[in-house]
């Protein structure tokens, strides 16, 4: 008597809807373990002559601790450990932690490897000396600010991005890509291009093509702040087609955080403050056709949305409309801060109507400096 077929069972079923599920079509089939999760910009790489050339340009030593970003399945991995001391992988899905662990289990490598389960731009990371990643797009902006600000950033980065974000770290002034981001990746890292990855080399096709860049982190690092450099940054490409005038002086919350920053300074220099209200209340300035009163809608430029509203403004613009109020009442050190900023602009620097897009390093650094002399700081 045969044997009835047996029911349920891993994978078998027409309800089944685990991650492990079987393919529907030979098309999901090929190259597939389970269902990628697009939400977290899941394209494995499959071309293993791409992955091989991303870790040799690397040029990785016996010697390296190596992180990775975004491992997958391991694709990459298994050919970094064979060039490594060792391998960090942050991985932010439980399914693809656990496909890499299982395929280097058992063997040499896999006492070398260690797997981060979480978001690797909240990740406490430990010290590597190379950074290797088939990055998740929606990931790169943060990825890259995290890796160029670390205190002992790595040797090299050889990073995947999508085209477009990749143009953008190369981009000069004047150029439609020019952003904070492209100043940020100059000033402390050597950007190369590595080569162009076309979206069938992925499973899935994303919907755009790739390229690989490679950062190399300048030594000596430049001597200046991260912090206060960003910040400034942040400010000047708030609208990159503004005027830095506008920018500075065109919106309350920009100057009331400055002046913030200037009670602090002067708070740990010892230097007295009259904070009273104003003997002349100041006329509202023209600036740009960017009047105070506009609403602030947060840092980033306008290829950047990647920061969010801080809370010191979303609290400041809930203030002011509960009590009705458009421009908070100006005191004596907001005033004098407002006069240092336009005397940095227009008498120390002439760059008052220039724009952020059109600005070079060296005019971002000139403000910088002239702004720390007046004691307005942006950290």
């Amino acid at each position: 008597m045969p044997k009835a077929k047996r029911k349920g069972g891993h994978g078998s079923g027409a309800n089944d809807t685990t991650p492990y599920s079987k393919p529907s079509t030979k098309a999901d089939a090929a190259h597939s373990i389970f269902k990628m999760n697009k939400d977290l910009g899941q394209h494995i790489l499959k071309n293993p002559g791409v992955a091989s050339a991303i870790v040799q340009k690397a040029n990785l030593k016996q010697s390296d601790h190596v992180l990775e970003v975004g491992p997958g399945t391991g694709n990459l991995t298994v050919l970094i450990l064979k060039a490594a001391k060792a391998v960090t992988a942050v991985e932010m899905d439980p399914r693809m932690a656990a496909e890499l662990t299982k395929r280097v289990q058992g063997t040499p490598e896999g006492k070398r490897l260690k797997v981060l389960l979480g978001d690797v731009i909240k990740t406490e990371l430990p010290h590597f000396d190379v950074c290797i990643s088939n990055t998740p797009y929606q990931i790169s902006s943060p990825l890259v600010f995290k890796l160029l600000s670390l205190p002992h950033p790595p040797r090299t980065c050889v990073l995947m991005f999508q085209r477009e974000f990749a143009m953008r770290l190369f981009a000069k002034p004047g150029d439609k890509l020019y952003s904070r981001l492209s100043v940020n990746a100059q000033m402390w890292a050597k950007i190369s291009h590595v080569m162009k990855v076309g979206r069938n080399n992925f499973n899935p096709p994303p919907q755009v093509e790739s390229n690989v860049v490679r950062l190399e982190p300048k030594v000596p690092r430049p001597q200046i702040a991260y912090e206060e450099w960003d910040g400034l940054l942040r400010i000047a490409f708030v609208r990159k087609n503004r005027t830095l005038r506008a920018a500075f002086l065109g919106t309350t919350a920009v100057v009331e955080l400055l002046a913030s920053n200037y009670r602090l300074w002067c708070a740990q220099n010892d230097i007295p403050l009259d904070d009273g209200p104003p003997d002349v209340e100041a006329d509202t300035m023209d600036v740009d056709q960017a009047p105070e009163e506009e609403e602030w809608t947060g840092f980033g430029d306008d290829d950047d949305v990647d920061d969010e509203l801080p809370d010191f403004f979303k609290e400041m613009r809930d203030n002011q409309k509960r009590n009705g109020v458009n421009r908070k009442k100006k005191g004596k050190v907001t005033e004098l801060v407002r006069e240092k900023i336009r005397k940095v602009l227009e008498d120390e620097t002439q760059l008052s109507e220039k724009r952020a897009r059109l600005c070079d390093e060296g005019d971002f650094l000139r403000m910088l400096y002239a702004f720390n002399q007046e004691g307005i700081h942006f950290s």
